[in-house]
């Protein structure tokens, strides 16, 4: 019998997990952690804010292997609205609001189109300088920061750059700033700060954002900057080298002026 390819064993996959099985994986599996949760005798009201969050993260993947936005709230809400039309919860109506609201004040619908929260790993970056030396004092930024994660990752890659954080979600921000005292950490809008003044910029986004975040580089940075990737490559553009310092986690560079990519 002939092994079956990569390919096919992918086709499969995809088959499986075709929408609504992750709604149903999610769901069941949301329901199962409430009840552990009140088995281990926390309140009703805790118990369903604990799994309703869990339901966010759920979401935060979910976006990021690019489902619509609406199969994104299917899954962050399908938890609360099945306890409440199961009639089982007698909650008041403020914990019913309070999960969404704090889900938009942690990732506001602004930053929905643009990578949600996933850490960059600390030593993700740490080859970075064999490929892309830069000169003592240079400007660094990481656009879209969250919680500081790719801020500590740089720094341990350039110890002697000066870093710059930007984040649209200002309790991330302020979280980024307590954890990286050392980095300036900008409230704002990573696409509307112009990346002229920087010698490195790094990103770890989607790979819907990435063509604006090309074009972005081309039109603003200097030459000689560096535009860096981790895990989604810019087809449009040549590589100048690519790192793997975490398994399976590329890091892509980029050096301006940008070179298209061969056909």
């Amino acid at each position: 019998m002939n092994k079956p390819s990569a390919s096919t064993s992918t086709s499969a996959s995809a088959r499986l997990l075709r929408w609504p099985l992750p709604a149903l994986i999610v769901w069941a599996s949301a329901w199962f952690f409430y009840g552990f949760l009140l088995r281990e005798s926390l309140t009703q009201e805790l118990a369903m804010l604990l799994t309703s969050l869990a339901g966010v993260g759920a979401g935060a993947v979910a976006w990021r292997l690019g489902y619509s936005k609406a199969r994104l709230l299917a899954l962050v809400l399908g938890f609360p609205v099945s306890l409440w039309l199961s009639g089982t919860a007698s909650l008041a109506p403020w914990v019913w609001l309070c999960t969404l609201a704090l889900a938009l004040l942690i990732y506001p619908i602004h930053a929905w189109r643009d990578a949600p929260v996933f850490p960059t790993p600390l030593h993700a970056l740490r080859d970075l300088p064999g490929c892309a030396p830069l000169s003592p004092n240079a400007w660094i930024l990481d656009a879209g920061c969250g919680a500081g994660d790719g801020l500590r990752a740089l720094r341990l890659a350039y110890p002697q750059a000066r870093w710059v954080g930007i984040e649209f979600s200002r309790p991330l921000g302020w979280l980024a700033k307590l954890r990286c005292p050392w980095a300036k950490v900008l409230h704002g809008d990573m696409w509307l700060d112009h990346w002229g003044a920087y010698d490195l910029v790094y990103l770890f986004q989607r790979p819907e954002t990435m063509p604006r975040a090309m074009a972005k580089a081309q039109t603003e940075m200097k030459p000689g900057a560096w535009l860096v990737s981790l895990e989604f490559v810019a087809s449009a553009l040549q590589p100048d080298a690519v790192v793997y310092a975490s398994p399976g986690r590329p890091v892509w560079l980029y050096q301006a002026p940008f070179k298209a990519a061969k056909s």
